[in-house]
């Protein structure tokens, strides 16, 4: 029984997956491997559980910036890379809008004019009470 490097394998699995979808047999003529080894690890890269990644806030915030020009073939493939499906990236994206842009953070009173403001920090300061900043 023949020994294929993990990187063979992968290469051979990503060629019989969206987006180039090639025939089993033809990539089994081109790298010379048995139609059904191929169709086993392509039966094990599918029905594998997906690797589970802690994504971040920030991280697929990132992800979403990092794919927002490519166009699907290349979208897809950064997906792959990562152990994600399009779908994901689509409903980081969607939450992302729905969110809207960040709340400013609260800062002094404009109903106060600034020497007022100034003076009314300075007397908190005295009195030893903590202003909002």
């Amino acid at each position: 029984m023949a020994r294929y490097a993990q990187r063979l394998k992968d290469q051979a699995v990503a060629r019989l997956l969206p987006p180039e979808s090639a025939a089993v047999d033809t990539v089994a003529h081109e790298l010379g491997i048995g139609v059904a080894t191929l169709e086993r690890w392509r039966a094990e890269v599918l029905g594998a559980p997906r690797t589970e990644r802690t994504w971040t806030a920030v991280a697929r915030w990132e992800a979403v910036i990092a794919t927002a020009a490519l166009n699907e073939t290349a979208k897809s493939a950064w997906c792959r890379e990562q152990g994600l499906y399009l779908s994901d990236l689509e409903a980081w994206r969607d939450q992302a809008i729905a969110a809207g842009p960040p709340q400013p953070r609260p800062g002094p009173d404009p109903r106060r004019p600034a020497r007022i403001e100034a003076a009314f920090r300075s007397s908190n300061a005295r009195c030893g009470a903590k202003t909002r900043r």
